[in-house]
C-alpha cells in the first residue's frame, strides 16, 4: 500500500497570515475597528475561519456578526495569494516525497473555496490527490472523522499514513483516526501543542525522514 502524508495548510505549508490579516484589516476598517497585529492574527488561526472572525471580533469588544463573517470570507477567497507563499523547502519537500512515491493530500480546516484557490495560484494545486477543507465533509479537526474521509478521498489506508500538522487540533485529529502526527515546529503552533504527536519537525527538510521513520519508506518500482 501507497503511504499517504495528510498536510494542514496555514501554518505548516504556507505562511497565510499576512493575507489573513489584511482581510482581518479591511474587516475593521469596515467596522471602525483597530487593525490587528500579526501576533494576534496567528493566535486566531487552527480552528476555521468563523472562529477566527469570531475572535478578531471579540478582541475589539465586537460580538460576532453574520454580516462581517461573510463580509470576511468573500475579501479572503478574493485575495488569498497576495502575499501568502510556501514556507522555505516546502516545495522542494513535496516534490521529493512525491517522487519517492508519497501520496499527498490535504486536510484543512479553511474553506474549499479558497484552499483551491490559494493552492492553485502558488502553482501547487497538482500535487494533492484530494483536498479535505473546512467545508469539504459534514466535520473538521479536531473531529478525527475528518482525517478518515480525507485520507479516503485520497485512496490511502490508515496503517500506512502521517498527518503533519502545527496545531493541537492536528495532533488530536490525527490520535483519534489512529494515525500518528508529525508537529511543524516552524508553524504558529507553540511547542505545548506538539503533546501526543508521533514526532517534532524542526523545519520542512526533516519531514521525509521522519514520514519514512514512522511508516516505512515507500516501495519503489
Amino acid at each position: 500500500m501507497q503511504p499517504t502524508a495528510l498536510f494542514d495548510l496555514d501554518g505548516t505549508l504556507v505562511d497565510s497570515v499576512p493575507d489573513i490579516t489584511a482581510a482581518a484589516d479591511r474587516m475593521a476598517e469596515r467596522l471602525g475597528l483597530r487593525r490587528y497585529v500579526r501576533a494576534e492574527v496567528v493566535g486566531m488561526i487552527g480552528d476555521g475561519v468563523r472562529t477566527l472572525v469570531e475572535r478578531a471580533l471579540a478582541a475589539r469588544g465586537r460580538a460576532f456578526d453574520e454580516a462581517a463573517y461573510r463580509g470576511f470570507c468573500d475579501d479572503y477567497a478574493a485575495n488569498a495569494a497576495v502575499e501568502t507563499g510556501p514556507f522555505p523547502a516546502i516545495p522542494a519537500v513535496l516534490e521529493a516525497l512525491a517522487a519517492r512515491g508519497w501520496r499527498l493530500a490535504i486536510c484543512t480546516n479553511k474553506p474549499e473555496g479558497a484552499t483551491r484557490a490559494l493552492l492553485a495560484a502558488l502553482g501547487l494545486a497538482d500535487r494533492f490527490a484530494a483536498i479535505g477543507a473546512g467545508d469539504t465533509f459534514p466535520v473538521r479537526k479536531p473531529d478525527p472523522a475528518h482525517v478518515r474521509a480525507t485520507l479516503a478521498a485520497a485512496g490511502g489506508d490508515a496503517a500506512r499514513a502521517v498527518m503533519i500538522g502545527d496545531h493541537r487540533n492536528d495532533v488530536a485529529a490525527a490520535a483519534g483516526a489512529g494515525i500518528p502526527c508529525v508537529f511543524a515546529a516552524w508553524g504558529y503552533g507553540q511547542p505545548a501543542m506538539a503533546e501526543g504527536a508521533a514526532a517534532v519537525a524542526r523545519a520542512p527538510g526533516e519531514l521525509p525522514a521522519l514520514l519514512e521513520g514512522l511508516v516505512g519508506a515507500p516501495a519503489m518500482p
